[in-house]
């Protein structure tokens, strides 16, 4: 394939969805943003099922199994058709997601997230991974002030401490693939340093 994946990660409340807009103006908006779960018409009935349903009422197993079934046709409708034609593609999550939220989070076989996960994406891995990093309790306040609050998001404190380390120990592990920023940081200086790693990756600076 010779287009290029930068893919956004990190808890809730790290504002995801702010810096790739950013990023997205950067470029012009020649960049085909998507997201997981939701970037399809099928992932949007899928990310209902996941994020507005109760705590409680979506079994852990049935989770892990609709956020492949979403990657799976989001890689097939979007993703794969775009970066075989050489365009860059942005994507809010991707398999880090699972490994953080379904195998650390919920306390699932990694192997088996992993293997799942994999399959339903055709193995393709991001370019660039950035992490965004926050304090999960400064995170969960930056989403009560939104005034909403989505099915994970209502998940125990403890349970995204497990999210945001899992994160971490993914990043260590793969250094040359992450790019991890602290979210508590200006919105403008956040968005100045992605730009600037993002057009070192597609060769359009020198430096």
């Amino acid at each position: 394939m010779t287009g290029t994946l930068v893919v956004f990660e990190g808890g809730e409340g790290a504002g995801k969805g702010t810096q790739i807009r950013h990023l997205e103006r950067h470029l012009a908006f020649q960049a085909v943003v998507t997201r997981q779960p939701g970037g399809t018409d099928l992932g949007a009935d899928i990310r209902r099922i996941l994020l507005d349903s109760e705590p409680g009422t979506v079994d852990d197993r049935t989770e892990a199994l609709l956020y492949a079934a979403d990657r799976a046709q989001h890689v097939a409708q979007v993703v794969k058709p775009a970066l075989l034609v050489g365009r860059t593609v942005i994507s809010d999550r991707w398999v880090d997601s699972s490994i953080a939220y379904q195998a650390a989070g919920r306390r699932m076989d990694r192997v088996w997230i992993e293997a799942l996960s994999t399959w339903a994406t055709a193995g393709i891995v991001p370019d660039l991974t950035i992490l965004l990093d926050i304090d999960p309790l400064d995170g969960l306040q930056r989403v009560a002030h939104r005034g909403s609050e989505d099915r994970l998001e209502r998940e125990t404190l403890d349970f995204h401490r497990r999210v945001r380390q899992a994160y971490l120990d993914l990043a260590d592990a793969s250094i040359g693939r992450y790019l991890v920023l602290d979210a508590t940081r200006p919105q403008d200086e956040l968005a100045d340093t992605i730009a600037r790693r993002v057009d070192r990756l597609l060769g359009t600076v020198t430096a």
